[in-house]
């Protein structure tokens, strides 16, 4: 089981992050061992790459820590990670371009029981097919199916309209059908 380290605070700001540590950092570090491990397979659905994930989910464990008082106050960490992780991972592949194309797709099981033998090929076709997707849509569809968000909530993430989003995951379905399709056929 991977585990991530939980992010320290140094620097000019770390004497006045300090007195508040202890009430913040307990909060902080229950959320983050209770949710690490759901944020890094969601990451890795958006990402496609395992190491691109962990490095997107302990950016986005940095930057929770870093405003977890008006989190818990009036928002939700939630949320406000996952939007971390996809924003990362786009600005990422907008600096990279297209020149890399994702060709594997990697979900650590964790104990979790592996499928029947004729079920492989089926969940390597869909980390394929789901690999080939833009980056926002396969973000909005993992956040609709995996997280099974509303369409006003991944709409939040992905900071756009609900109708944009709605957009990404019927063009990402509508794709992925279309692409099945052609797979079956041959």
């Amino acid at each position: 089981m991977d585990t991530l380290a939980v992010p320290s605070v140094s620097g000019p700001n770390a004497e006045a992050t300090a007195a508040d540590a202890p009430a913040a950092d307990a909060g902080f570090d229950a959320w983050a061992a209770g949710r690490s491990r759901s944020l890094l397979i969601f990451a890795t659905a958006v990402t496609g790459d395992r190491e691109a994930a962990r490095d997107a989910v302990q950016d986005a464990l940095v930057a929770v820590y870093l405003r977890w008082h008006r989190l818990i106050a009036g928002g939700e960490p939630d949320a406000y990670a996952r939007r971390i992780i996809v924003n990362r991972h786009i600005s990422w592949w907008r600096r990279l371009g297209r020149r890399e194309r994702l060709t594997a797709f990697e979900v650590d099981s964790g104990g979790v029981a592996e499928p029947a033998q004729d079920g492989l090929a089926d969940t390597d076709l869909a980390r394929r097919l789901l690999a080939g997707l833009p980056a926002r849509q396969r973000a909005a569809v993992a956040l609709r199916f995996y997280d099974d968000l509303a369409f006003a909530e991944i709409a939040a993430v992905l900071d756009c309209t609900e109708s944009t989003a709605r957009s990404y995951v019927h063009r990402a379905l509508q794709r992925l059908r279309t692409e099945l399709r052609e797979t079956e056929d041959d």
